[in-house]
Parts: C-alpha cells; sequence; structure tokens
C-alpha cells in the first residue's frame, strides 16, 4: 500500500507530494496539469517500473528524485528514493519489487490494463531496459482478444463459464457488485455463435427483458466495466495459482489506480463506481479482510457527489490541481458536502463561475454589471432581459429571483425620482404667476 509519494524536479511543477488516504485517493484538476503524471508515478512506486513512457526530466534541471513510503511484505514501513541518470532514461537504484505482496492494477485512459503481482517475477532482478516478468501491460485488443500473457477475455470467459468454476463465479460476483443499478444487474447469458462463417462463440449479457446480446456488441459503457472485471478476476486467478506454487498465502491488499474513472459512463453508473470498486474485493476475494487503496482521476462532478456520504477523513483524500501564477500547485483539499451536484462544478475542484451554460453565464453577467452602474434606466434593463431571454436562461433559475427584486427596486427609484420632479403644467403655472 502506497502512504506517500513525492516527486522532485520532474513533471509539471517543481514539486509535488501526496500523503495518500489507506482507502480512497481522488485527483481533480484541469487538463496538462499533471493528473495522469501522478497515477504514473504512483506505479512506479509500487513497481520500479513505468507502465508506459518513462518520465524524463528536463535536462536544465538539477538532481531529479521521485521518493515513495509504502508498507512491505510484513507490514512494515518502507521508504525508497530513486534518482535520474541523466541522459539514459533509466532512475535508479532500482530495488527488489520482492518486498511488497499488493496485487497492483492501472487502467489508464486509452483502455490498457497494467497488472503488476511480484509473484509473477522469476528473479528479483531485471535489465534495465525490459519490464519485470511480474508485469503485465495489455491493450484494450489484447484485453479482449489474448496475447501471451493471457487468453483474453473473450476466451477466458467461455473456459471459465464451461467449467463452472470459481473463476466464473468471481466474475459473476464482480460483475453484479460493479452494475449500474440493482435493477439493472449486469448478468451472463449464454456463450453463442453470431455467424455461420465465425467458429467463435461469443459470451453474452443478459438484458432486463430476457434478451440475451454478444459482448461484442455492448455499449462503450459496458464494455468498460466488462474490461475492468475481467482484468481484475484475471489477476487475482494467476495470483492464487501462483502462491499456491510458491505455497504462500494469499495478497491482502489490492492498489486499484483509474485514469478518468467516469470514461464512458452514463451519469447514474458514475454515481455508483467508487463505492462499488471499494466494495469489490469482497466480491473479487470472498474475503472481507482484502482491502482495496483507490487512486482515481476524475473530471466528473458526479464522482465527488458519489461519496459524499461515505467519505472519511481518516481512510480517504482528496487532492486537487491548479495553476497558480503560471505554476502549477497541488494542494490537499479538505472534503466537505456539496448537497446538490452543480455546486461541485463551482466548487475548488473545478473552478467554474457558474453551471449554466458559457451563454448564460455571460447573460447573467451582463445583467449583474446593471448593479455596479449608480442609475440603470429602464431601457438597461429591458436590454438585459432580452439578453437573458436570448441566452434561453430557464425559469427555475435562481438568478431570476434576484433579478425580479433588482428589477422591482430600481423601477421603484425611478418612480420615486420622478414623483419628486415638479410636474410641466405646475412649472407653466409658476412662470406665468397664475396661480387660480
Amino acid at each position: 500500500m502506497l502512504k506517500k509519494l513525492s516527486v522532485k524536479n520532474v513533471g509539471p511543477a517543481d514539486e509535488m507530494s501526496l500523503e495518500l488516504a489507506p482507502r480512497l485517493n481522488l485527483i481533480t484538476g484541469d487538463n496538462s496539469l499533471g493528473k495522469t503524471f501522478l497515477l504514473d508515478i504512483a506505479w512506479y512506486a509500487l513497481t520500479h517500473y513505468f507502465a508506459g513512457r518513462a518520465a524524463i526530466p528536463a535536462p536544465s534541471l538539477p538532481r531529479s528524485e521521485i521518493s515513495a513510503i509504502r508498507t512491505d511484505a510484513s507490514g512494515a514501513i518502507r521508504e525508497t528514493t530513486a534518482s535520474y541518470i541523466l541522459g539514459t532514461g533509466v532512475w535508479g537504484p532500482r530495488e527488489s519489487n520482492l518486498d511488497s505482496t499488493a496485487l497492483v492494477l492501472y487502467a489508464h485512459s486509452d483502455g490498457r490494463i497494467s497488472v503488476f503481482d511480484r509473484t509473477r517475477a522469476s528473479s528479483a532482478h531485471s535489465p534495465d531496459f525490459a519490464a519485470p516478468a511480474g508485469q503485465a501491460n495489455l491493450s484494450l485488443e489484447e484485453i479482449w482478444k489474448g496475447n501471451h500473457q493471457s487468453r483474453g477475455l473473450l476466451t477466458d470467459w467461455s473456459i471459465w463459464q464451461g467449467w463452472h468454476d470459481g473463476a466464473f463465479l468471481r466474475l459473476s460476483r464482480v460483475l453484479e457488485s460493479l452494475s449500474p443499478s440493482p435493477n439493472e444487474p449486469i448478468t451472463p447469458g449464454t456463450p453463442r455463435k453470431i455467424i455461420t462463417s465465425d467458429p467463435v462463440w461469443y459470451p453474452t449479457l443478459r438484458t432486463p427483458d430476457g434478451v440475451e446480446v454478444p459482448i461484442i456488441h455492448a455499449s462503450a459503457g459496458i464494455r468498460r466495466i466488462l474490461t475492468l472485471s475481467y482484468m481484475l478476476v484475471w489477476a487475482w486467478e494467476d495470483h492464487l495459482t501462483n502462491v499456491q506454487l510458491l505455497q504462500e498465502p494469499p495478497t491482502r491488499e489490492i492498489v486499484f489506480l483509474i485514469d478518468e474513472i467516469e470514461a464512458h459512463l452514463h451519469p447514474q453508473w458514475q454515481r455508483r463506481i467508487v463505492p462499488a470498486l471499494l466494495n469489490v474485493a469482497n466480491a473479487l476475494t470472498g474475503d472481507s479482510n482484502t482491502t482495496i487503496q483507490l487512486i482515481a482521476t476524475t473530471h466528473a462532478p458526479l464522482i465527488l457527489s458519489s461519496v459524499e456520504s461515505m467519505f472519511d477523513d481518516n481512510s480517504d483524500a482528496w487532492f486537487d490541481l491548479d495553476r497558480v501564477n503560471g505554476k502549477v500547485s497541488l494542494t490537499k483539499r479538505t472534503y466537505y458536502s456539496h448537497g446538490e451536484v452543480d455546486d461541485w462544478l463551482t466548487s475548488e475542484a473545478f473552478d467554474l463561475p457558474s453551471s449554466r451554460s458559457l451563454e448564460g453565464e455571460r447573460a447573467v453577467k451582463f445583467a449583474e454589471s446593471l448593479g455596479d452602474q449608480e442609475s440603470p434606466s429602464l431601457e438597461d434593463m429591458e436590454t438585459a432581459e432580452a439578453v437573458l431571454r436570448t441566452a434561453r436562461l430557464p425559469e427555475f433559475d435562481r438568478f431570476w429571483i434576484r433579478w425580479g427584486y433588482f428589477v422591482e427596486m430600481e423601477k421603484a427609484r425611478i418612480a420615486a425620482e420622478s414623483a419628486a420632479q415638479p410636474q410641466p403644467a405646475i412649472l407653466a403655472d409658476a412662470i406665468s404667476g397664475d396661480h387660480r
């Protein structure tokens, strides 16, 4: 389990440091501020290898370091620091991964999934240019169709279902756990052929109305969940086989890194995905003592909103990236409930001026500018209201209440000012001296 992560002179900021929570860690921030970079570094801290392109500091920077504090196989706290060796693309010294028993999965935003299990490593040491045997990096196509490391989702699913073994039971439980709602469970159907010329029997999903749909025809959101579920089960099954060969107990720690956790998911699913993933360990392992540490990036206010009822400062954390005075800054935010999801859009997580459309936001800003004028005219207020109507600001928008009050008060002011002025007829009488 990762407890602390620090980087110096590499990435979008001079220095960044995270005191990670043991259960849930959410990372927010605008594009290009370093959310994915932090996940890449977290993976490196847990495995001592990069799951893709290595982090390369700028040549002009001084000594670059990646430091981490994590638990080892005995549960003891272990601190490691790696420095970049200039011009080589290598960070060192590289330590043995055999002191960590955590099973680590990294779901990338492009669909790839990386898995690290130290039981798969045949040697404690690997060449600098090679990924360790304990690491598997599978593209989305390889996850579904297989490669030299895995038979793939399509084949494994059919085999597991045909064998009626523990793997298929685990897959079914994980799919149920990650379903969009209790009323719409993801339920495996009966494998079948699709066309006569294709010999493959494809797994299917049973819809709520009883129709069985081949999984290759499933929506992007469903396929995302199928991919995550399969990789969790595949990694766990492989781990169980390996620990039996090594005569060791299975791990009780799973670290799950997910980039853009809301990708392809409908809003109702976004509200469930984080709690579901935190509870998936029991569905996967059947052991309530197995824990999951989740580190995820997100752009979705529903993800932040979804954990309001369960967020605990002792086990969870929220980190936010911002650009301050031209420099990237990482802040551990105090998490508190906002109630309605719209309020998260204007929080520190997303920094929007409002939750309205751009046109609506500009119209409201124009109307509010009248409040800065000393004496706005009726024509000004009519123009502002026309702008609000053109922007199609909905009738239930809370701004209309403030706007109505403002217009009423300004009209009263104009009427009072008008009443205080002498009337034209009275002025004429006064000038002519006619006081009849």
